[in-house]
């Protein structure tokens, strides 16, 4: 597949990118290598190659998610500069219309 112009002035456009004249030859031809090489990825023979989800045999590296007691609220709310008995109390984000 030959790329165009047209086809990098589409991919700008989505990108909301501009870019001047010798800029969209340079990547034109850029583009272009690029789909080149992922063309010739298809032509690889993969029969019987197993699919995966990662190139490297990794494990999570997480901790397990365990169910553990939370703080209590009276100590959450203890360093907040504005609470009631109850919440957190922050300042209204949206006016309100009068």
């Amino acid at each position: 597949m030959q790329l165009t112009r047209d086809d990098v002035e589409k991919v700008a456009s989505l990108a909301r990118l501009e870019f001047s004249e010798s800029e969209f030859a340079e990547f034109t031809e850029q583009l272009g290598k690029f789909v080149s090489f992922v063309e010739q990825l298809s032509g690889v023979p993969t029969e019987g190659v197993e699919q995966l989800a990662h190139a490297l045999d990794i494990h999570s590296v997480l901790r397990a998610d365990t169910l553990r007691q939370g703080l209590p609220r009276d100590a959450a709310l203890a360093n907040s500069p504005n609470h009631d008995s109850e919440c957190f109390l922050v300042p209204p984000v949206m006016a309100r219309k009068s």
